[in-house]
């Protein structure tokens, strides 16, 4: 196709734009909706992200040790934990720094207080908190220190007790919930993505079927598929891309407010800072969803007329 041609196709087809009036603003609208759901879709994706990510980061495993444990040897566990490629990272935490965590905690709470000091002692046991790089290799580590049991210089062992039973629940639901939302999200992802297709192929068939006569005539004196189908894909594209800047617009003011009104909510998560630090992302999406949207549905609309 020359380029002289090339342009005769641009210039019609946004000229059909214009002259389509109702049936253009029509389809506008209906790939606007559809653009602002893919739009929310991605928000939703970073709002789960972030909130699975946070959650992640506050579940761990917690080992004990008996009081006996020298500091040596419960460092060497934690060495040997470290070397393992599921730990993200160990945190040692002495008899001491517990015993100062726990008073902190309770400084209100003065019969919690007398009621340790009359214990003369530290009753607290030192202990390592253990995160891993994905929750569903906790069971691993777990079963890593039960197969490899840490042993004083008497062969005994240090370990007084490991809290995975008492978070393994929460760790699975955790896990199943990360897979759920992976899976769901992409069903949902090619669900919209299909019905936006044929919701602006419905809008855009419209246009071409008040065209039907234009397009027989064209047909007859000889002109190619491609010269016939052209400015209905322009079209179509040019749909695509008011839509997709619509939706860019109407996203400022909302996640702005969103945002401001929500971010409590979600432990830091702000809509409005993820649009302005991920806007070339948004940008490049929406954008290109809405051409391929436009125009992808303009051939499926025109072929009928092409057969």
């Amino acid at each position: 196709m020359t380029w002289m041609i090339m342009r005769r196709v641009l210039v019609s087809g946004g000229k059909n734009f214009v002259r389509g009036g109702a049936v253009s603003a029509a389809t506008v609208l209906i790939m606007t909706v559809t653009l602002a759901i893919i739009g929310f879709l991605v928000f939703l994706s970073a709002l789960l992200s972030f909130t699975l990510t946070t959650i992640k980061n506050k579940v761990d495993v917690s080992v004990y040790f008996v009081t006996t444990a020298t500091e040596q040897d419960i460092l060497a566990v934690k060495n040997q934990l470290e070397q393992l490629p599921q730990v993200s990272s160990v945190t040692y935490t002495s008899a001491a720094d517990a015993l100062t965590a726990f008073r902190a905690r309770h400084a209100n709470d003065q019969l919690t207080l007398q009621a340790l000091d009359q214990l003369g002692g530290n009753p607290l046991d030192a202990s390592l908190e253990i995160r891993a790089k994905d929750p569903s290799e906790y069971e691993s580590i777990v079963n890593f220190l039960e197969a490899s049991p840490a042993l004083s210089p008497n062969s005994t062992s240090i370990i007084d007790r490991i809290n995975y039973a008492q978070n393994k629940n929460v760790i699975d639901r955790l896990s199943l919930a990360i897979l759920a939302t992976r899976e769901i999200g992409f069903a949902v992802v090619i669900f919209f993505a299909a019905a936006s297709i044929l919701i602006a192929f419905a809008t855009i068939r419209l246009a071409i079927y008040t065209a039907k006569d234009e397009i027989a005539v064209m047909r007859l004196v000889g002109a190619s598929n491609a010269y016939i189908q052209g400015p209905f894909i322009v079209e179509g594209v040019i749909a695509g891309g008011i839509a997709a800047f619509i939706v860019l617009l109407l996203f400022w003011p909302a996640t702005w407010y969103v945002g401001a009104k929500t971010s409590d909510w979600f432990d830091g998560f702000n809509f409005a800072s993820y649009y302005s630090g991920h806007f070339p992302l948004l940008f490049g999406v929406l954008v290109l969803s809405g051409i391929t949207l436009g125009g992808v549905a303009s051939v499926l609309a025109i072929r009928k007329y092409l057969a």
